[in-house]
Parts: structure tokens; C-alpha cells; sequence
């Protein structure tokens, strides 16, 4: 979450302690090369990924669509499973019918060994313009194909990711939303790093649209380095608040950026000393057993735990995505 969005939720009243124009405490140097030492203690990181079975290009449509989803679901598949990573995707259950008989067996993928199955709705709606009822509706809708998968090898979707990470903007409907979920099972699926990868995704793609390779690689190699910048920030900002180290849970969607993308990040993470955890594991830890509070917005799980405990925490100190990257399908021009 960056700190434009961190102004907007103070604004809105999410906290006075997450303050946007506070000098202080966390404080990360701006790069992390590969190289650098292992800790002596790993952390540890669950990796996540929304918005299954894929999120298609503006100008994809038939065909081309569904080849694209199925290069790039294999491309995020072998990356997780040739490094022994595991995974939970979220779907949305619109997306699979979008591609009919080939969105079922894309999600089926990650109905086996180490990947499992998350419901992300039935579409990606916004639950701030929703009545409790209308919510639970786009969840139950959104079981229709994970579901049966899922019990069909004796497993069960145990969570529930909202999109936007929209859980609730007033504590009336926070307790609902918790007891709705309970109601049907679910747990919701938290988050702690965000690397936007929406947004260096939609500029990717607009260089793919115009077959620009050289402008793909650099929007890539912007994203690695910002989402090799925001690991780091976040670990540090969930140990500041929690006074431990937290396990991360990384969400990402599924994407052509993040097919090509993944090995590296992985690789990083890797490098840093990480260990894979599920996110059952992940959340396992005491840190997710603190309350989140309403929000309007959807900030990551830090943030919220440190309006929840009092803990003031700066967020100036999260870099902004780079302003060209989100110019780049208007201007395509690069650095």
C-alpha cells in the first residue's frame, strides 16, 4: 500500500497513527541487491496469488485469451512447483466460466500437491457497495467450480480473500463479515506484502499489445526492483509492530507479468533466506490472531494491526511505484 493510498485512509479516519507525514520509525535502504547475506534466522513467507484462472488483456478475447491463460497458469504452476513452493489461489468464479472448459482445468492445477484453492467471489466485487446478504451471495456463487474440486480429492476451500482487501468499513459490518464467513467456514485470507503488480501488469501489457519487447523488460525489471524493495519494507513494518518477525503472506495475481516474473522473485526470496510456508501455516502464527479494524480501503495487515495496538508507524517511508509505469499506456514511453 502506498503512501497515497495511506494518506486516503487516514483521511478517512483508519488511523492517526499511520501517519503519512511523520518522520520516524522504519527506515529501509532502497535497494537489495541478490546477493546480500542470508539472515541467521529465515523468515518465513506464504505466496499467493488472486484473480485465477487469469487476468486477460484489454484486448484479448476467444481464442488468444485462453492461450494466453494457459501459458501463463503453466509458466506460475512450474514456477511454484520446481521450487517446491506452496501456493493458495484465489479464484473468481466469473473468470472460469469466461473461459469455459478451459478455466476448469486451469484452477485444477492447483487442486493437488502443494497449491490449493481459495474463493475469491464470484466476480472481483467491492463489498463497500454491498448489503451483508449481496456479500454472501457472490461467495456462495463463487464455490461453484472450487468447491466440488476441492472435495472431489478430499480437501475443502478453507479461505476466503475479499477483493480490493474490502473487509468491512464500519465495525458493525466487520462483525458481520467475520460471522458470515465462520458461518460458511471461512477464514479470511490475510496480507502483508503488496507489490502492485496490477499496476506494472497494465503497463506490461500495453507493450505487449504493441509488440515493444525492450519497453516488457524494462517495465519487468521496474517491478522486480519495487517489489525487491517492498518485501523488505514490509517484513521490517510487521516486526516494528509486532514485535516479532511475522511470516509474510505475498499477494500477487495471476498475470502475464508475474509468468514471466515469478522465477525471479522466487529466486529472490530464496536468496533473502525465505522458507515456504502454506498460508494455513502462515497464519497459524499468533500476529493473525490480532483484531483488524473496519477501513473503507485496503490496506495490508500492518498497517491495520498498528492501528489496532496504538503503535505509530510511518508511512512516507513506503516507496511509490515509479509515475512512468502508470503513465505508460498513454505516453509508452519508458526510461
Amino acid at each position: 500500500m502506498n503512501c497515497v493510498k495511506m494518506r486516503r485512509a487516514v483521511q478517512s479516519g483508519l488511523t492517526a497513527l499511520i501517519a503519512c507525514a511523520t518522520a520516524g520509525a522504519l527506515m529501509m535502504p532502497r535497494s537489495f541487491p541478490l546477493a546480500a547475506p542470508l539472515a541467521a534466522t529465515p523468515h518465513q513467507i506464504a505466496v499467493t496469488f488472486d484473480d485465477l484462472p487469469y487476468v486477460s488483456g484489454p484486448a484479448e478475447v476467444g481464442t488468444t485469451k485462453r492461450q494466453s491463460a494457459r501459458m501463463a497458469e503453466q509458466a506460475i504452476v512450474a514456477a511454484l512447483t520446481e521450487n517446491h513452493v506452496p501456493a493458495t489461489g484465489f479464484v473468481n468464479e466469473d473468470k472460469v466460466e469466461a473461459l469455459g472448459a478451459d478455466g476448469v482445468s486451469l484452477i485444477a492445477q492447483w487442486n493437488r500437491g502443494d497449491l490449493s484453492l481459495g474463493n475469491h467471489g464470484y466476480s472481483h466485487f467491492d463489498s463497500n457497495a454491498l448489503s451483508i446478504a449481496e456479500i454472501e451471495r457472490y461467495i456462495l456463487r463463487g464455490e461453484q467450480h472450487i468447491r466440488p474440486l476441492a472435495e472431489a480429492v478430499g480437501r475443502r476451500v478453507a479461505f476466503f480473500r475479499f477483493p480490493y482487501n474490502h473487509i468491512g468499513e464500519t465495525p458493525e459490518r466487520r462483525r458481520a463479515i467475520d460471522a458470515m464467513l465462520a458461518r460458511h467456514g471461512y477464514t479470511l485470507a490475510a496480507s502483508t506484502i503488496d507489490s502492485e503488480d496490477y499496476l506494472f501488469n497494465t503497463a506490461y501489457e500495453c507493450a505487449f499489445a504493441t509488440q515493444d519487447v525492450a519497453a516488457q523488460n524494462t517495465i519487468k525489471q521496474a517491478y522486480l526492483d519495487y517489489t525487491y524493495t517492498e518485501i523488505p519494507y514490509y517484513q521490517a513494518l510487521n516486526q516494528q509492530v509486532m514485535g516479532h518477525d511475522v511470516p509474510a503472506i505475498l499477494l500477487l495475481h495471476a498475470n502475464r507479468l508475474n509468468a514471466s516474473a515469478l522465477p525471479d522473485i522466487l529466486a529472490f526470496l530464496k536468496t533473502r533466506g525465505y522458507r515456504f510456508l502454506s498460508l494455513g501455516q502462515a497464519q497459524a502464527d499468533k500476529a493473525f490472531s490480532t483484531p483488524v479494524g473496519p477501513s473503507r480501503y485496503g490496506p495490508m495487515w500492518g498497517y491495520r494491526w498498528a492501528r489496532t495496538l496504538g503503535i505509530p508507524v510511518n508511512g512516507t517511508l513506503e516507496q511509490e511505484p515509479p509515475a512512468w509505469v502508470g503513465a505508460y499506456c498513454t505516453t509508452h514511453q519508458t526510461p
